[in-house]
């Protein structure tokens, strides 16, 4: 694998599902990063991801653009939900549940980190999973 030290959405694989895409920017298929990975989230308005967890990992959301409604379980198990928008930096302990849905009316773009590198993959396994390949020149 060549080093990829700049890269740009468009030129790498993305993860489609119905609710939205994740496109990986960094990591360890994409240019070797081993200690997180991280990329882009685009959220349709009205559509979110279920309930899930990323057992073993922590992860960082950054909402780039619009709003929604964001959950993370608490350290006993109970939701805790709360209202973010542009701007809004959203720490998900290691393997908490959680979920994200679009309330607002334009689309929300996230950019998401994991830590370590590699729960990501798992979402591989989803049955509405869709490998979206880069267009090539």
């Amino acid at each position: 694998m060549s080093e990829n030290l700049f890269v740009y959405p468009e030129a790498v694989e993305r993860f489609a599902f119905d609710w939205g895409h994740l496109t990986l920017t960094c990591g360890p298929k994409v240019n070797g990063a081993c200690k997180f990975s991280a990329g882009v989230v685009h959220v349709p308005s009205g559509q979110g991801h279920t309930r899930r967890n990323h057992p073993g990992a922590e992860e960082i959301i950054y909402v780039l653009e619009g709003s929604g409604e964001q959950m993370i379980e608490d350290t006993d198990g109970n939701p805790v939900t709360q209202h973010v928008r542009a701007g809004c930096t959203i720490f998900v302990p290691e393997s908490r549940f959680h979920s994200t849905l679009n309330t607002g009316s334009e689309p929300m773009k996230l950019f998401v980190v994991y830590s370590p590198a590699g729960p990501e993959e798992a979402l591989r396994e989803l049955p509405d999973f869709r490998l979206v390949l880069p267009p090539h020149d």
